[in-house]
């Protein structure tokens, strides 16, 4: 990966909308080589998807919380079941496995408070092998640039 690459990943980061022509121009390059890197970057694995960030207050999701799980064994069948049962709670958006004090920590949407609650005593508590759910709300969210410190 040369600095054009790095580049290409910076830019495609900040917008991922832009088209080909407009990459190419910002990264000095004609939009057929252009095109054959950024395909490239996607095949290697440097780009692993392309999404839309949504306002989630615009389609009823008010509520926002991190959740800290820890489960009763830390065992590689315990974390496979958690890991799989999770896959089907809409209302998810994260799961990052952990060190330390708890072994999951989960992004989680709700419409309000009492949609949240249904969400913790519904569905999280009840996935076998749950030893305790510690929740943070999130007041707000600031947004931030991630520049890959590539260098």
């Amino acid at each position: 990966m040369d600095g054009i690459d790095k580049e290409i990943l910076r830019r495609l980061q900040n917008n991922a909308k832009m088209t080909n022509a407009e990459l190419a121009a910002e990264v000095n390059l004609s939009p057929t080589p252009c095109l054959r890197r950024v395909k490239r970057l996607e095949q290697e694995g440097y780009i692993k998807r392309y999404t839309s960030e949504l306002d989630l207050s615009k389609v009823g999701l008010a509520i926002s919380a991190l959740v800290f799980v820890r489960l009763t064994v830390n065992s590689t069948e315990n974390a496979a079941f958690f890991e799989n049962a999770i896959q089907s709670i809409r209302r998810v958006q994260e799961c990052a496995v952990l060190t330390g004090r708890f072994d999951y920590l989960l992004k989680v949407v709700a419409k309000d408070l009492r949609d949240y609650e249904k969400l913790i005593k519904g569905e999280l508590a009840d996935i076998p092998n749950v030893k305790t759910l510690e929740t943070t709300i999130v007041l707000n969210e600031v947004d931030v640039r991630f520049d890959p410190p590539f260098d």
